[in-house]
């Protein structure tokens, strides 16, 4: 499986929520800092963190463990 996305950026109190449900899971992801691209902060601006798998399909946020096992089981 490849690694996931998390788009998230600097100071995100709820991307490092996700960050923790992520690691609880035992996920291997990838942060990007959504800050640091002006097209990824257009699209993800209001909506992170968003997590993206090696198919192209989000999970946004609010998501709990659950729904993150859930999305990963749809892979």
């Amino acid at each position: 499986m490849k690694p996931l996305t998390l788009y998230t950026t600097l100071g995100c109190h709820l991307c490092e929520h996700a960050e923790a449900i992520l690691d609880a899971a035992q996920c291997t992801y990838v942060g990007v800092d959504i800050a640091e691209d002006l097209a990824l902060l257009e699209r993800y601006g209001v909506r992170i963190p968003v997590v993206k798998d090696g198919n192209g399909r989000e999970l946004g946020w609010p998501f709990d463990t659950a729904q993150l096992t859930a999305f990963l089981a749809d892979s």
